[in-house]
C-alpha cells in the first residue's frame, strides 16, 4: 500500500465534499471562527486545537494545514506582528486555503498567512519549486531520475521550503499519524530543525493504547482515516525526546476513545515539547538529575489528565 497516495486521494476528495469520518469533536474559540469563511470550517479535519497555545507576535508553522482553519485561527492569535505558514501536499486542500486567505486578510485588515506545498517529513523541499524546475527541464530515462534527485537536494540546501531555526512554534492537528512509519523519525527531526532555539512544538494527534497490527496498517481506509498510522500513546512523547526535545508534557488527553477498532482504542492527545536554548541546556545539565537533563521528565499540564509517560519509562 502506498500510504501517501491513499492520504492524498482521500483528502483531495474531502476538500471538495466534507467527510465526517475524518473529524473528532473539537471546540474552538467562537470569536476566531467568525472571521473564517464557512467553506474552510466545513472542510476542516482535526482532533484538537493547538492554536490555543500560541502567543502574539510569533512565527508559526502548521504541518498538514489542509484548508487552513488552524492557520486562520493562528493568524488572529499572533496578530499583525506575527506570521503563519501552512504546509500541505494536497493540491485541492491548498487551493481552498489559498483562495480564502485574501478573504480573511480583508476581514482582519492585515495579511500574515501563506501556504506552501511540501511533505511535512521533508520540510526543506519546496514541491511547487521542484515542479517548476522539472517542467522547465524535461528529461527522460535513468539520468532524468538521478538528475531530479540531485535537483531536489540542491533545492533543499539552497532554497528550502522552511529554513532551519526560522519559526517560534510548530503546530499540527491530526496529521503526524498520516506519515509512513519509515518517515516518522525524519518527521520529528524536521520539526526540531525548523524551530528556533527556545521554540516549541504543540501537536494534536491520534494515539493508540496498543500496537496497531500490520493488517490494520495495510488497510488504506484505516490509514487515511487517521487510525492505522497512530503512534502508541506511551511512544508519542518519546518520539519528541528522541529528536532532541525537552520538557515534553501532555496538554490534553481525551479520556473517551474517538474510535475502537479491533480492540484498539484511538484517542486524541495534545503534546507540547520545547527546543532548548543550547546555553540553557548546558547549564541545566550541571544541576538536573540524569533523567531530567536528558529531557525524560514528562509533566501534565495543570487541570488535565496525568501524563502518560513518567521519568524512566522512556
Amino acid at each position: 500500500m502506498n500510504t501517501e497516495s491513499s492520504v492524498r486521494d482521500r483528502y483531495a476528495a474531502a476538500a471538495h465534499a466534507p467527510e465526517a469520518a475524518l473529524c473528532c469533536p473539537v471546540s474552538y474559540d467562537p470569536k476566531y471562527l467568525k472571521a473564517i469563511p464557512a467553506e474552510v470550517i466545513e472542510k476542516d479535519y482535526g482532533c484538537g486545537d493547538p492554536s490555543s497555545h500560541l502567543r502574539p507576535g510569533e512565527t508559526v508553522l502548521d504541518l498538514g494545514s489542509g484548508t487552513g482553519k488552524i492557520c486562520f485561527i493562528a493568524a488572529q492569535v499572533v496578530g499583525p506582528t506575527g506570521r503563519v505558514i501552512g504546509v500541505d501536499m494536497t493540491d485541492a486542500m491548498l487551493e481552498v486555503a489559498r483562495r480564502n486567505a485574501p478573504i480573511l486578510a480583508a476581514t482582519l485588515g492585515y495579511a500574515n498567512v501563506e501556504f506552501r506545498k511540501g511533505r511535512i517529513q521533508d520540510l526543506a523541499l519546496d514541491l511547487d519549486l521542484l515542479d517548476r524546475e522539472l517542467r522547465a527541464k524535461p528529461m527522460d530515462g535513468l539520468g532524468a531520475f538521478l538528475s531530479a534527485e540531485q535537483l531536489a537536494e540542491n533545492l533543499r540546501q539552497q532554497r528550502p521550503l522552511v529554513a532551519s531555526g526560522s519559526v517560534d512554534a510548530v503546530v499540527s492537528n491530526c496529521v503526524l499519524n498520516l506519515v509512513a512509519p519509515a518517515a516518522k523519525r525524519q518527521l520529528f527531526a524536521e520539526i526540531f530543525r525548523v524551530l528556533k532555539p527556545g521554540g516549541r512544538a504543540v501537536i494534536s494527534d491520534i494515539v493508540s493504547d496498543l500496537d496497531v497490527s500490520e493488517a490494520m496498517q495495510r488497510d488504506p481506509e484505516l490509514w487515511s482515516g487517521c487510525i492505522s498510522g497512530a503512534l502508541r500513546e506511551d511512544l508519542f512523547p518519546r518520539a519528541f525526546t528522541d529528536a532532541g526535545f525537552h520538557s515534553v508534557r501532555i496538554l490534553k488527553r481525551d479520556e473517551k476513545p474517538w474510535r475502537v477498532v479491533n480492540g484498539v482504542e484511538f484517542r486524541a492527545l495534545t503534546v507540547e515539547a520545547h527546543k532548548t536554548r543550547p546555553q540553557l541546556k548546558a547549564a541545566a545539565s550541571l544541576f538536573a538529575s540524569p533523567a531530567k537533563a536528558d529531557g525524560l521528565s514528562f509533566k501534565p499540564a495543570a487541570g488535565n489528565s496525568p501524563a502518560v509517560c513518567g521519568p524512566g519509562c522512556c
